[in-house]
């Protein structure tokens, strides 16, 4: 049994990044980040505990998909989760009634065309920092990086951190907004953090991601993304 599919068939997954994936990802980065951009020694981070990168594919529908017994972590949108936690209970208990819901990509896959867009997380006792979070020129503007924000919240969650940090260009309102939008807020300054243009960047961060209130709040933005983007399968183990 799979998580129903979108309307157009359309789904979106997100999963742990692969070294094959990488090429594809540092495209990504230099049209995203052009004015300092340099590359990412992603064979390097990869192999970083403290560190996890996700990348985000487009799919038109589950075919690339089959079901498996070795214990992956599944995080889905769909309907029939939603209403197993209706007060956005722990996410841990909740996936536990869901193990079969689990899936994996087929082995031996050259690498992914369809990554859309990446984001690197890192981790620091109880925190975790959201390090770069970048979508594709041609795939903007259609809930992805939404989408990667969401998977990186759960993804933090599993790795029991609890609170959520960033840093963001002070004029760059609109990704201030979707940050706001998840709960985070100004905590700070780092005055001319960034050196193309000695702007100043805000540190934003959340509530602790525990909290009923938070948690409840997430599975709201959750089911409303899902309203109006679509069906989201995110593999995070």
């Amino acid at each position: 049994m799979y998580p129903s599919e979108a309307v157009n068939g359309r789904v979106y997954v997100v999963r742990r990044m692969k070294l094959e994936d990488t090429p594809k990802v540092v495209e990504i980065e230099k049209e995203a980040f052009p004015e300092n951009w340099a590359p990412t020694a992603f064979h390097r981070e990869l192999r970083n505990k403290y560190m996890s990168y996700l990348v985000a594919l487009k799919r038109n529908g589950l075919g690339d998909f089959h079901n498996t017994n070795n214990g992956s972590t599944l995080i889905a949108s769909s309907p029939e989760m939603s209403k197993s936690s209706p007060d956005g209970g722990g996410l841990k208990e909740w996936l536990s009634n869901f193990r079969h819901f689990f899936v994996e990509e087929k082995s031996g896959a050259p690498a992914d065309k369809s990554i859309t867009g990446f984001v690197g997380v890192w981790f620091m006792l109880d925190e975790a920092h959201i390090t770069s979070i970048a979508v594709e020129g041609l795939h903007r503007r259609k809930g992805i990086g939404e989408l990667l924000m969401i998977s990186s919240i759960e993804l933090a969650s599993l790795r029991n951190s609890r609170v959520v940090t960033l840093e963001v260009r002070a004029s760059n309102r609109s990704a201030q907004l979707l940050y706001e939008k998840y709960g985070f807020h100004r905590a700070g300054v780092r005055r001319g953090y960034y050196t193309d243009n000695n702007e100043d960047a805000f540190i934003m961060t959340t509530e602790d991601i525990g909290s009923f209130s938070y948690r409840a709040g997430l599975q709201r933005l959750k089911m409303e993304h899902q309203a109006k983007w679509g069906e989201s399968i995110r593999i995070l183990a």
